[in-house]
């Protein structure tokens, strides 16, 4: 299934993302996946943020009331209560540790709309989040779509930092090249929200995805890995001459 938005010029990255995001938003909200009284993940990155200034416009407009969030990073909170929409924490009563549905971007998708995540280094708060969550909904660019995961864009790893020469040495044990990730303005490695370090990792070839995550998970102080591979996700893409696909 896809949309089309007549348009001129070819689209950047960016004004695809904003497409796409509002796009899923009313999509979703028109399916009825989207209703007021909703509980509903919200995740990070730079496809999540215009869903989530949509979703606020949605509720600001008195299309939806009664809508709570749980955020997936301090940047999607942060930008949750700047806009007005209510914040809980997955253990909050009036959430319960489920939510109805959780609203993501991905770094990269496969055929079989598996992910991987983390790009954002929030991979352990949203793989919490969307694998507590009965619906799930991906938001992308078109150049996150490929054939298979982990061979270009690196897998986000997780990990206890006392463990980081074990964990690097079974990861290439698995064919896995690895680097910790450093931060930006800042000496050192990135810090997570939940005070861990991460790995990115690339294979030559490809591997199997559903296999390694929980292989990956097996690993003494791995805390996550960004393969997402448990859920069945409907993908929203967009594509530069302005169309919004829809993958489920």
């Amino acid at each position: 299934m896809h949309y089309t938005k007549k348009c001129m010029k070819m689209l950047s990255q960016n004004e695809q993302k904003v497409l796409v995001a509002y796009k899923a938003i009313d999509t979703l909200i028109e399916e009825k996946k989207i209703f007021s009284g909703m509980k509903i993940g919200l995740g990070t990155g730079s496809t999540a943020m215009p869903a989530v200034k949509h979703l606020a416009e949605r509720i600001a407009d008195g299309t939806l009331t009664d809508i709570k969030a749980v955020a997936t990073s301090f940047q999607t909170a942060n930008y949750c209560q700047d806009l007005g929409i209510p914040v809980y924490s997955l253990n909050d009563r009036a959430i319960g540790g489920h939510l109805d549905l959780t609203i993501d971007g991905a770094d990269e998708i496969d055929p079989r709309n598996y992910l991987i995540k983390g790009g954002g280094a929030a991979l352990l708060r949203e793989k919490i989040v969307a694998y507590n969550s009965t619906n799930y909904a991906i938001v992308a660019d078109g150049s996150k779509i490929v054939d298979d995961l982990g061979t270009k864009f690196p897998l986000p790893v997780e990990i206890i930092a006392e463990a980081r020469v074990s964990i690097i040495a079974a990861l290439e044990a698995m064919g896995a090249t690895c680097t910790l990730r450093e931060g930006v303005r800042k000496c050192g490695p990135v810090i997570t929200d939940c005070g861990n370090q991460i790995l990115d990792c690339l294979w030559k070839e490809p591997v199997f995805p559903a296999e390694l995550e929980d292989k990956i998970n097996s690993i003494p102080g791995v805390v996550e890995t960004g393969f997402f591979t448990k859920l069945h996700p409907t993908v929203f893409f967009s594509t530069e001459d302005g169309e919004v696909e829809i993958r489920r």
